[in-house]
């Protein structure tokens, strides 16, 4: 009986901003279980409860509300990147400021410096992540994942003005950066989650339940599965596209 001889890929690598918690942890481990060697960034140290290998060595603590800080961010993960080379960026962090008592932050009662620092972390932070590293992403023809939202595309009851205005917008950028990098082989797709089971659930999530065709919450494993399939080869010809994940919720 005669072996099929292995062929040696190389291994991929992913950077991921939010990667402590809910769709960023999920992410986490769908792809350390594929093998990918994952970059994380995030405003808080490497959390020691999180499973993947070289976790400490691979993370960097960067303030995305701050643009020079995430320039230096950016200088930091060319020099971890010895070869040059990234396959995929997933821009998954995102900050959602509420009101007193965790209400809605609305257009009339969000103050300019929180409309700016949720612009600067949900918006701008992801293109000078993805210019940063274009190079690196061009070399392996990789993939850019903007992690949008339910709340961009129609008021939600939870999500404040600026998130869901910034999420529109990110949605928008999706596009125009699938026009821009497509050229040069990089992807550039969204996802759009709805309501997901994480341990931030806004107060009231329960009563959006029964109005979700599925008649349940999604779960992180979920969203991070089309993550991985945005990621790879079996999305190949998947460019300038918004996935929406909320079990039918939007219908």
């Amino acid at each position: 009986m005669t072996t099929a001889p292995q062929t040696n890929h190389p291994r991929r690598t992913l950077l991921l901003t939010g990667a402590s918690r809910g769709i960023g942890h999920a992410t986490v481990k769908r792809f350390s279980a594929a093998g990918w060697r994952i970059i994380t960034c995030s405003r808080h140290p490497f959390p020691e409860n999180c499973p993947w290998e070289m976790g400490p060595e691979d993370h960097i603590q960067v303030d995305l509300a701050d643009p020079k800080n995430t320039g230096h961010a950016i200088d930091e993960i060319k020099r971890r990147l010895t070869d040059g080379e990234l396959h995929a960026l997933v821009n998954n962090a995102a900050i959602s400021p509420k009101a007193e008592g965790g209400k809605r932050l609305s257009s009339i009662e969000t103050t300019l410096d929180v409309w700016q620092q949720v612009f600067q972390v949900n918006f701008f932070a992801p293109i000078m992540l993805a210019r940063g590293l274009v190079k690196e992403l061009a070399a392996t023809k990789g993939s850019v994942v903007n992690v949008t939202s339910i709340a961009g595309s129609r008021v939600h009851p939870f999500a404040g003005s600026a998130y869901g205005t910034s999420k529109a917008a990110l949605a928008a950028l999706t596009r125009e950066m699938a026009a821009d990098f497509g050229p040069l082989g990089i992807r550039v797709n969204a996802i759009a989650p709805g309501e997901i089971d994480t341990a931030i659930l806004s107060p009231g999530t329960e009563q959006i339940i029964p109005h979700i065709p599925l008649h349940r919450l999604g779960t992180t494993d979920e969203v991070a599965k089309i993550i991985y399939v945005l990621c790879t080869e079996t999305s190949s010809y998947v460019n300038g596209a918004e996935i929406h994940i909320n079990g039918g919720q939007h219908v």
